[in-house]
C-alpha cells in the first residue's frame, strides 16, 4: 500500500456517530440502512454489515464514520458516508469504536 502524506489524511472528516435506526434492505442478504447522529445533523449509511449484525444490537452504538465520502447510490439508497470496521483475518468485521460515551458529531483526531 502506497503512503499517504499528513495533508492528504487531513482531508479525511471523521467522526464519531451514534446509530439512531438500524434495518435489513429489502432483497439484500449484506445490506443494513443506518441512520447515524453526528451531532450536526443524521446521516443515511448503507453498510455490508447484514451477515454478522442484526440490525437491533446497532441502535444505540458509537461508531467511527468517515463523514465527507463522495454520496453513493446502493440499491437505490443513498449512502452518506462509511463506517469504519477493521477487515482482518477473521471473517466478522469488528467495528471501530469509543471506549466511552462522547457527543455526537466529534472529530476524531
Amino acid at each position: 500500500m502506497s503512503e499517504v502524506s499528513f495533508e492528504e489524511f487531513s482531508k479525511l472528516d471523521i467522526r464519531v456517530g451514534k446509530v439512531k435506526k438500524a434495518e435489513k434492505i429489502p432483497g439484500s442478504k449484506k445490506l443494513l440502512r443506518l441512520l447515524v447522529d453526528i451531532g450536526s445533523e443524521e446521516r443515511q449509511v448503507i453498510a455490508g454489515l447484514a451477515e454478522w449484525y442484526n440490525p437491533e444490537d446497532l441502535e444505540g452504538r458509537y461508531v467511527i464514520l468517515v463523514a465527507n465520502l463522495k454520496p453513493k447510490k446502493i440499491m437505490g439508497y443513498v449512502s452518506q458516508g462509511m463506517i469504519l470496521a477493521t477487515c482482518g483475518e477473521s471473517s466478522k468485521p469488528v467495528l471501530l469504536t469509543v471506549s466511552e460515551p462522547v457527543n455526537p458529531g466529534e472529530k476524531v483526531c
